[in-house]
C-alpha cells in the first residue's frame, strides 16, 4: 500500500512502480469512478475507428429487404400492442 496526497492543484501522484503494474503511461486517460468510500480508477480505452463497411451486415438477415413502409407498420404496431396489451 502506497500514500499520496492531493495537492492544491487537485492532483495525485502514483508512483512508478504502480503505473508499470497497471500498464499506465505518463498521460494516460483515466476514468474516475465513485465508489462511495473511494474512487476507482480505469483505464480509458478508445473505441477503434470504424466504418460503416465495418459494421453493415454484422447481424445477418435472411429474407427479402423490408422497405420503410413495412417498418414503420411494425414500430406502429409494436407501439399499439405495447399501449392495448397485445389485444
Amino acid at each position: 500500500m502506497e500514500i499520496t496526497k492531493v495537492s492544491s492543484e487537485r492532483q495525485i501522484n502514483i508512483s512508478e512502480e504502480l503505473l508499470k503494474a497497471s500498464g499506465w503511461e505518463i498521460g494516460q486517460e483515466l476514468i474516475a469512478i465513485s465508489m462511495g468510500d473511494g474512487i476507482l480508477l480505469k483505464p480509458k480505452k478508445p473505441f477503434t475507428e470504424t466504418t460503416l463497411n465495418d459494421v453493415a451486415g454484422c447481424l445477418k438477415y435472411q429474407g427479402a429487404p423490408k422497405s420503410v413502409e413495412d417498418m414503420n407498420n411494425a414500430i406502429r404496431q409494436g407501439v399499439e400492442e405495447s399501449w392495448h396489451g397485445g389485444s
